[in-house]
């Protein structure tokens, strides 16, 4: 199911969209302003997002610039009624992935969405993110804020686990399998001490601990 959030204030144009989409098996947000869609972006992480350009506070041009600035690379598709060239060449400049000028047909709006959710599963395959954290499981490298960051393999093991169940409680004999195998015994404290490890080369606590069970990754 894909996490779609549309940034549009007209409230006709948005219920359509939000119907139809709905229907078709997608996860939708609706917000009506630039300043909601940010925060909706930071918070939430949708996997595409589909913005208008004439919002009522803030320019959606100027929502979109603040996106790329943030190094998110979530795919927009940006919806307008302004036609001109000079105006498709800057939004596609600033980091939109297309471009879709009002009034347009609902199936075109499908069929634009579904191409952008192939050529984003095609282009982040093998990629893990968590906010500002970004992990290619591929080149075995992980960025934070756009900065490289250095794990031993078993911190990357470690990391990597957790980033591809977040949401989920892992235990600690759990971790210990992905790390060492099933048949290997290890220090009762050897996961606390990657955990913490972590911690400090990642400045922000984004694993949490589960007293008593685990430790988890939140959505």
């Amino acid at each position: 199911m894909t996490q779609i959030l549309l940034v549009e204030d007209d409230e006709l144009l948005g219920d359509g969209i939000s119907k139809v989409l709905s229907r078709r098996g997608d996860q939708l947000e609706w917000v009506r302003d630039g300043r909601s869609a940010l925060t909706a972006i930071s918070e939430r992480e949708p996997d595409l997002v589909l913005l208008d350009i004439n919002l009522p506070d803030i320019s959606g041009f100027d929502v979109l610039k603040a996106i790329r600035s943030a190094e998110n690379d979530v795919p927009i598709l940006v919806l307008t009624a302004r036609s001109s060239v000079s105006n498709r060449v800057f939004a596609l400049d600033n980091g939109a992935d297309d471009y879709l000028v009002k009034p347009f047909d609902i199936e075109e709006l499908c069929a634009r969405v579904r191409a952008l959710r192939r050529r984003s599963a095609s282009q982040n395959e093998g990629r893990l993110r968590c906010g500002e954290l970004v992990m290619d499981t591929l080149a075995l490298t992980l960025s934070l804020a756009g900065e490289p960051v250095n794990l031993s393999i078993r911190e990357f093991t470690l990391l990597r686990t957790l980033m591809e169940n977040r949401g989920r409680v892992m235990s600690r004999h759990q971790l210990e399998e992905e790390l060492y195998g099933w048949d290997v015994e290890v220090a009762s404290n050897t996961i606390e001490v990657h955990v913490h490890n972590l911690r400090k080369k990642l400045t922000s606590c984004i694993i949490r601990t589960v007293r008593g069970v685990g430790y988890i990754i939140e959505k």
